[in-house]
């Protein structure tokens, strides 16, 4: 399996909830079906710096050629500036499956930010 990396969308603001849709070519996507990601500063570090899932609305369906991943603001606010990857593994299958691509995702420090306690 080809892995692509892929470095577009929106950086993450640390301390600020985070969205990106991943829109695939073909109907990929099936209803019904779970996901997993772990978000690393790089692909060989232990460090899991956030978990997203289908289970805990990190990660959901829209369509059939649609993902929306999602990160909270508690989760962005232990992120330090530079990149991030993430990667996706489709877990309903057996074995988990793959996706077969690596996002990596600018992680920058906000100006407005200590906002709220």
């Amino acid at each position: 399996m080809t892995v692509a990396t892929l470095s577009e969308g929106p950086a993450i603001l640390i301390g600020y909830a985070w969205r990106l849709h991943i829109e695939a070519e073909a109907p990929v996507f099936t209803e019904g079906a779970s996901y997993a990601g772990h978000l690393r500063l790089k692909p060989s570090d232990p460090t899991l710096l956030a978990e997203l899932s289908s289970a805990d609305g990190g990660i959901a369906r829209i369509t059939d050629t649609v993902l929306e991943l999602s990160l909270t603001p508690s989760q962005t606010a232990a992120l330090t500036p530079g990149h991030m990857v993430l990667d996706l593994v489709r877990t309903d299958l057996e074995p988990d499956l793959h996706l077969g691509f690596l996002l990596e995702v600018p992680v920058m420090l906000p100006v407005t930010r200590g906002l709220r306690p």
